[in-house]
């Protein structure tokens, strides 16, 4: 089986997943889900392949990527891990945590993938497809989220067309779960709020710092401060739409749409970026959301909601 020219998309399947690894194995790109949102994956061992990934999305070569891997041990031949990293990983791995860490001598990773830094944003994804595309591939996957650089981050394959066209093929396996991007730490500190919150991080490390929001080197992924954006302008807080706004809403407030009738942040995280696209697409000038609180994976929410909003 090979990706159809005229619409690239393939159902997950064993045939699709081989179907992924050839083009991996050719150097090509090829949109696969994790249990985040969809990436763009690559072997991150091929700085041409690596290329192919900044091209098709537009992105900032400063700006790194995270390297995906079947398990801890395929992470500890990449990085050097000390006691506080290999706790975290226990804990949440496979999972939508990615830790930065000293990349090791010989690790073989394209300079491309960690923008020239002496660091390496290392995760090993849960997802079954992403999972079967790395065993099959047998390559660590360099990949960001599958879509055009600052643009809605994609949580279904049609996200993933209608950003970055017929050219990129892509594996789909439906909606993604958490909706939103993996929680990235450094050491002890929190560079990118995630699904795996900083109460759940403290339960194994005693404490965590929250790090800069738009820090003036990046370091990571999802740190620009203009990030995950509608073309449209957002508005935050929102108790009620103004005449030309569609109203994203959460618990007692409505809109057109809702993160969660019910407040569950949780349901929120998972249809954020859903809820983002359709409004985007919408005939409504502008676009507002409903306040979330800030508690728990809340505080995620909040963050890719303020870098949208920045512009």
């Amino acid at each position: 089986m090979t990706f159809p020219d005229h619409d690239p998309t393939l159902p997950f399947s064993p045939a699709a997943i081989r179907a992924a690894a050839t083009v991996i194995g050719a150097g090509g790109i090829v949109a696969v889900p994790t249990e985040t949102v969809y990436g763009l994956a690559a072997d991150a061992t091929d700085a041409n392949a690596v290329a192919r990934i900044y091209a098709a999305k537009g992105r900032p070569s400063f700006n790194p990527l995270i390297v995906h891997v079947p398990n801890l041990a395929a992470a500890c031949d990449l990085a050097m891990f000390d006691a506080d990293a290999l706790a975290l990983a226990e804990a949440f791995w496979p999972g939508p945590l990615t830790l930065v860490r000293p990349i090791k001598a010989g690790s073989g990773i394209a300079s491309l993938v960690t923008a020239g830094l002496d660091t390496v944003a290392i995760r090993v994804p849960r997802h079954r497809a992403m999972q079967a595309l790395l065993a099959a591939s047998g390559r660590p996957l360099a990949a960001p989220s599958a879509n055009a650089s600052g643009g809605i981050s994609p949580t279904r394959a049609a996200h993933v067309r209608a950003s970055l066209g017929a050219g990129v093929p892509v594996l789909d396996d439906g909606a993604t779960e958490a909706g939103l991007e993996s929680t990235i730490v450094a050491g002890r500190t929190i560079l990118r709020p995630g699904p795996i919150t900083a109460a759940m991080l403290a339960s194994v490390l005693g404490s965590v710092e929250q790090g800069p929001q738009a820090p003036a080197i990046v370091t990571a992924p999802g740190q620009l401060a203009s990030h995950y954006a509608p073309r449209k302008p957002l508005r935050l807080n929102a108790m009620a739409a103004e005449a030309d706004e569609w109203l994203i809403g959460f618990g007692t407030v409505a809109g057109q749409d809702s993160l969660s009738a019910d407040g569950d942040p949780v349901e929120a995280a998972a249809r954020l970026f859903d809820a983002l696209h359709r409004a985007d697409a919408s005939d409504y000038a502008r676009l507002a959301v409903a306040p979330i609180p800030a508690e728990g994976i809340g505080e995620a929410i909040n963050d890719r909601l303020r870098r949208a909003a920045t512009r």
